[in-house]
């Protein structure tokens, strides 16, 4: 790929969203250990997005706390007075406790203090679950509503023993009703897939590294999605400017062959397709009024016919092709349907993080930094509802991950402090210190890792 190949105004879209994701939900994880804080009288020094290492591109002190934006975009955080963080200050904690700093606080208000962040977290994963519920509804596409089946894009799936056509019934035993957990559930799959093929069950053995295998593959081919609904080749318009319309194809046609060769659906299609010069001389066989008719066309320089097809699920719904639902709450039915929501994403990415775990998964390669994050938003406009939907599921992550009782996130506070209340022993300052420095080193060769794995493949 040259630079000049490169879709910079995508590229910039999707940074721009990914900037403005996680500075809403940096700011409001910081803020639920700020309001924690306030709430129990413990002096807040700072509040901060982004850090500031040496120097902020905004600072503004609002009565005893300093409010800022750093210039590091790798997160935030709240300075609360007598506090062992990531600031080290080690000369505030030489002085004698005072009675607003955070460890001259009773163990249940520091743990508190300390959830306050997990929980904001959460709550806005509710929240935004439960507006996106309201203002655009929960679509859905029925798998044995599926005319067709599914196709099957990435060749891995084809080695495992799925066919384009087939239906998934199963993961594991359990019923996957909805089209769009299909890909999920596989993702995670501990031991077969249950299918059905040309109106026959039958179950395919899956292999322990299966995300290890399909993450290469991504990796290799990421504009393709992996799985997609398997639908024929429909022509909804088409240019009268266009070689194949002078030729003689028409809107409402359904192409069936290509010199040939079968193609009905369009994962043949496009098979096919690739295999064609650009200037060549193709045959194409349409089903037009219940009769067939050829043509003869020529590939222009860009090797299509030229024609659209359609590409969104309430036209496949008309044509008969899936049934498309769209359910729309009011709001005190959203409330509990977008806690529901959260609650299934969040038992999704704990079965993934369980594969990240298991080495012999390979899931580890497919642990991603910045430019994955990055990835998963829209490039090709600015999409409220995918920007919401994204953004609510990095609000599950984020606290799950500071969850993890590990030194330096909450988590690892939060383990000293329930230590604390069972034991009635409080650790060493000099403990926390070191707890401290060795979590920061451990978070910062994870991200290291994760955004070398990004772009050079560190995991393969």
């Amino acid at each position: 790929m040259t630079l000049l190949s490169i879709d910079w105004s995508s590229i910039g879209l999707k940074a721009a969203q990914l900037l403005l994701s996680l500075s809403i939900l940096v700011i409001l994880h910081e803020f639920g250990h700020f309001i924690t804080a306030k709430w129990f009288k413990c002096r807040v020094d700072k509040f901060y997005l982004f850090f500031d290492p040496g120097f902020s591109l905004f600072k503004k002190k609002v009565g005893e706390t300093e409010y800022g934006i750093g210039w590091l975009p790798l997160g935030g955080y709240v300075k609360i007075a007598g506090m062992v963080d990531e600031s080290m200050d080690k000369e505030q904690l030489k002085q004698p406790a005072q009675p607003w700093e955070f460890r001259s606080k009773p163990a249940w208000q520091r743990l508190i203090i300390m959830l306050g962040g997990v929980t904001v977290n959460i709550l806005l994963a509710f929240v935004i679950y439960a507006m996106i519920l309201m203002v655009w509804g929960e679509k859905n596409i029925k798998s044995d509503s599926l005319k067709y089946g599914i196709a099957f894009n990435d060749p891995i799936f084809n080695n495992l023993g799925f066919k384009n056509g087939d239906k998934v019934l199963a993961v594991d035993g359990k019923p996957v009703d909805e089209y769009t957990d299909v890909l999920k559930k596989i993702l995670v799959v501990d031991s077969n897939v249950t299918i059905e093929r040309e109106g026959s069950r039958m179950q395919l053995n899956m292999p322990v590294d299966l995300i290890g295998k399909l993450v290469e593959k991504r990796k290799k081919n990421s504009d393709m999605p992996m799985i997609s609904p398997r639908v024929p080749v429909f022509v909804l318009f088409i240019e009268d400017s266009s070689l194949a319309y002078k030729a003689g194809l028409r809107k409402g046609d359904k192409i069936i062959k290509i010199d040939s060769i079968n193609t009905s659906f369009y994962d043949e299609y496009a098979t096919e397709m690739k295999n064609k010069k650009k200037g060549s001389i193709v045959s194409v066989m349409v089903s037009r009024n219940d009769s067939t008719v050829s043509l003869i066309t020529s590939l222009p320089e860009d090797g299509k016919l030229g024609f659209g097809s359609p590409n969104r699920p309430e036209q496949f719904d008309s044509l008969g092709i899936y049934k498309y639902t769209i359910t729309k709450y009011g709001f005190f039915a959203a409330i509990p349907a977008g806690i529901k929501r959260a609650g299934n994403e969040l038992s999704f990415y704990i079965d993934q993080f369980k594969k990240i775990l298991s080495p012999q998964t390979g899931a580890y390669k497919g642990v991603g930094g910045f430019k994955a994050m990055g990835s998963v938003f829209s490039g090709q406009g600015w999409d409220w509802e995918h920007f919401w939907t994204i953004t609510a599921f990095f609000s599950i992550v984020l606290a799950f991950m500071n969850l993890l009782p590990i030194p330096a996130l909450d988590g690892g506070h939060v383990v000293f402090t329930l230590v604390e209340m069972i034991t009635g022993r409080k650790p060493s300052e000099k403990f926390l210190e070191y707890a401290q420095i060795v979590g920061m080193i451990l978070l910062l060769g994870l991200m290291l890792y994760a955004n070398g794995n990004d772009w050079f493949g560190w995991g393969k």
